[in-house]
């Protein structure tokens, strides 16, 4: 029963070690993506393009 006890003890101290680490994290501007967002749609587009003239060009060899 002391191993439980013990084991508890242990899991809460790692889960906050691990929401400390994570709280640094997002004050210290890791997780602040300033490049991405603006150009996201730029990269939405050229995947469905592509897509669709591989799918035209598989329907004309038919």
């Amino acid at each position: 029963m002391s191993v439980l006890i013990l084991l508890i003890i242990v899991s809460v101290l790692v889960a906050g070690g691990f929401l400390i680490a994570f709280l640094w994290s997002v004050k210290s501007g890791q997780m602040d993506d300033d490049y991405t967002p603006s150009v996201r749609m730029l990269f939405d587009d050229e995947l469905k393009s592509n897509r669709s003239s591989t799918h035209s060009d598989s329907t004309n060899k038919s």
